[in-house]
């Protein structure tokens, strides 16, 4: 079998040049899997999982409280957006928020692993602080955690 350069004097060869398009696909592949995580709010905890959660908007006048387990003798991590807080600096941190901006609405990102107790805390905080409630964040169950 040979190998054909071109098909002789003037003709236009017509084969189907793969190697650009495994180029382009291979760095679009690399690129999506780089910004996914990036895409993520708040700190990454391991979100409990429900059969149908409901869905809520994208919205920009949202506070995001994160609540992660961080294992037996440290049981509890709190994170107010990206920064890191205390459970007592936590509802300091709240009520000036409520202040400054009383229609935010909370989201709380609670880890699996905690107990619920561990999470009434910090709701107990947003409530404290003047929220009206708290929205809860879940994955559909057997989709794979982020």
């Amino acid at each position: 079998m040979g190998m054909s350069v071109g098909g002789g004097k003037g003709k236009v060869k017509s084969d189907i040049n793969v190697t650009p398009l495994v180029d382009v696909v291979l760095v679009l592949l690399i690129i999506f899997m780089v910004v996914t995580p990036m895409l993520q709010k708040g700190r990454a905890v391991q979100l409990p999982e429900t059969i149908n959660p409901d869905g809520l908007p994208e919205d920009e006048n949202e506070l995001l409280v994160s609540v992660e387990y961080r294992g037996e003798g440290n049981k509890v991590g709190a994170w107010l957006d990206t920064k890191e807080v205390s459970l007592s600096d936590l509802e300091a941190l709240l009520i000036e928020t409520y202040q400054r901006n009383p229609s935010k609405r909370v989201v709380l990102k609670g880890d699996r692993r905690l107990t619920y107790g561990d999470v009434k805390d910090v709701m107990m905080a947003v409530n404290k602080a003047g929220f009206g409630g708290v929205s809860i964040v879940a994955e559909k169950k057997g989709v794979p955690g982020v």
